[in-house]
């Protein structure tokens, strides 16, 4: 059984703004909660503990890094995005430089911030469908900012590497994943991720 969103449309007098659906997204914590550029609502089963568990591992490892890097901050897949399109996204980890973040006000921070991280990753699990994946990254690849980005296919044993401008790489189970030059010496342990 593949776990898709489910897609609310909505008619054009109840679109909401930023405002109203991060208020909106507040009081439905428990649902995980995106907007595509349409103003469609996704909401997202939630993640079976094995995937859970292995994101948590791709978090883990990019906060110690950036914690060590001390160039940018990391985010979990809580943390929502606008994007220029207007979409709302929640990359499972992402990755900002920090003169980017700090460019932004307290307001902006505090909410769903208007920018597109420098890095972002999404994490496929077994039952997930690549297409809409596939189709989210192509869209973070089109953000100014984003330079760098992974699609890590837990159900092939793959990652995808995006870059804006760049035909997709596609690399068969690999052990490590470096992010050179964008995160300079951050090395992806995959071996508790596969």
């Amino acid at each position: 059984m593949l776990s898709e969103p489910i897609v609310l449309r909505m008619p054009p007098q109840l679109q909401m703004t930023d405002e109203q659906f991060f208020e909106f997204c507040q009081i439905n914590r428990d649902l995980q909660i995106e907007r595509n550029k349409f103003g469609e609502l996704l909401i997202m089963p939630p993640t079976g503990s094995d995937s859970g568990n292995r994101e948590a591992r791709i978090i883990q490892q990019l906060m110690n890094w950036a914690d060590e890097d001390g160039t940018g901050i990391a985010f979990s897949s809580s943390a929502g995005f606008t994007l220029s399109t207007g979409a709302d996204r929640s990359p499972d980890a992402s990755w900002i430089k920090l003169e980017r973040w700090n460019s932004l006000t307290s307001e902006q921070q505090q909410k769903f911030a208007p920018i597109c991280p420098d890095f972002v990753v999404e994490l496929r699990s077994p039952s997930d469908n690549l297409k809409p994946l596939q189709e989210k990254m192509a869209e973070y690849m089109r953000e100014p900012g984003v330079q760098l980005g992974w699609l890590i296919d837990r159900k092939n044993h793959q990652v995808y590497i995006y870059r804006p401008h760049q035909e997709v790489e596609i690399l068969d189970n690999p052990a490590t994943i470096s992010g050179d030059p964008v995160l300079p010496g951050f090395i992806l342990n995959l071996s508790k991720v596969w």
